[in-house]
């Protein structure tokens, strides 16, 4: 019969005089919960003395991906997205010629004006 490593049978690898307590896992900590515009909640877990100004007041849910604030009566609102234009959109935009005509004209009047005053 062959044994391979160093540990002693029935024992786990790295256990030792340190328990949890002494790595950290309990300290005092304080939960902050933060809701997104899709009501989603996130909680995040802060040391118990930090300042309150050290708490961030939006962070960016897992859940959505969207921002996430600390109200939960008003939450960050959703992101407007624009929908694609195609070019007969744009094209429609685009400004007759007679207007076109009338702003060259207005600004060109304008620089004139400026630089009489100079």
């Amino acid at each position: 019969m062959a044994s391979g490593g160093n540990a002693i049978r029935g024992t786990r690898v790295g256990a030792g005089p340190m328990g949890e307590q002494d790595h950290g896992h309990h300290a005092d900590r304080i939960s902050v919960s933060y809701w997104d515009a899709l009501g989603n909640e996130t909680v995040r877990h802060f040391a118990a003395g930090i300042a309150e100004e050290e708490i961030p007041e939006t962070i960016d849910s897992p859940h959505s991906g969207l921002p996430a604030g600390r109200d939960k009566a008003n939450p960050p609102a959703l992101a407007k997205a624009e929908p694609y234009k195609t070019h007969l959109a744009y094209v429609k935009e685009r400004r007759t010629e007679d207007e076109a005509e009338t702003l060259l004209e207005d600004a060109l009047q304008q620089l004139r004006e400026r630089r009489g005053q100079d």
